[in-house]
């Protein structure tokens, strides 16, 4: 039986839920998954049952239980650090962190107006106050890291990072409303669609049959 369970939400729409989800694929770890379906009658009381913040997702780890994204994030890349999800390299390491916590805490245009929707495809559509905005200060942030730090692979930092992690839902996001990208922005959405793991989530989140509507996103 495996360590680790992570309880996630919808994969169609839980963004929070995609992050934590690929840095363990990404790092190697076998776990238990275990999703809790949103916007149901009995959603909160379920989440209640596995993290004090009622929220997804929460990685359990034996007795211990992590229950924000960017945490989880970063026990999982403390947990293999053979696999390099923090970069080696102190200032590209600082810079990893830095663009991670601004995305953890950042863009609230973009997720209001953008929700995560892995399965529709809404061109043209949420470009409402400040989300062109937040799609300038996103990709100026995917340029700098591939141009300064990029050279020794296809993601953020060359090689898969939780900063890659956690702009996986803007990756599916930018799809799902056909946002116009500059070619650097566009060839790293590609790469991170290509990835095994996110193609797995992308299947997945296809395949589910739940619908919330865009109002409760």
């Amino acid at each position: 039986m495996a360590e680790f369970t992570l309880v996630i939400g919808n994969k169609n729409y839980s963004s929070w839920s995609l992050r934590a989800w690929l840095a363990l694929k990404q790092a190697d770890i076998e776990f238990n998954e275990l999703r809790i379906l949103l916007d149901q009658p009995d959603t909160r009381n379920r989440l209640l049952q596995q993290s004090p913040s009622g929220k997804v997702p929460v990685l359990r780890h034996g007795s211990l239980v992590i229950w924000e994204s960017i945490a989880i994030c970063e026990y999982i890349a403390e947990q293999r650090p053979d696999r390099h999800l923090l970069p080696t390299n102190r200032t590209a390491r600082a810079i990893a962190r830095a663009v991670s916590a601004e995305m953890h805490a950042g863009f609230a245009p973009l997720r209001q107006h953008m929700p995560m929707d892995c399965r529709a495809r809404r061109p043209g559509q949420g470009l409402k106050p400040g989300v062109s905005e937040n799609i300038e200060r996103i990709t100026t942030i995917w340029r700098d890291c591939r141009h300064q730090f990029g050279n020794t692979g296809d993601f953020l930092f060359g090689q898969f990072t939780i900063a890659d992690a956690m702009y996986a839902p803007v990756v599916s996001r930018f799809i799902t409303y056909g946002v116009q990208l500059d070619e650097c922005s566009q060839a790293y959405v590609e790469a991170m669609v290509a990835l095994p793991a996110m193609q797995e989530w992308l299947l997945a989140a296809a395949a589910e049959t739940e619908h919330i509507a865009e109002s409760k996103l």
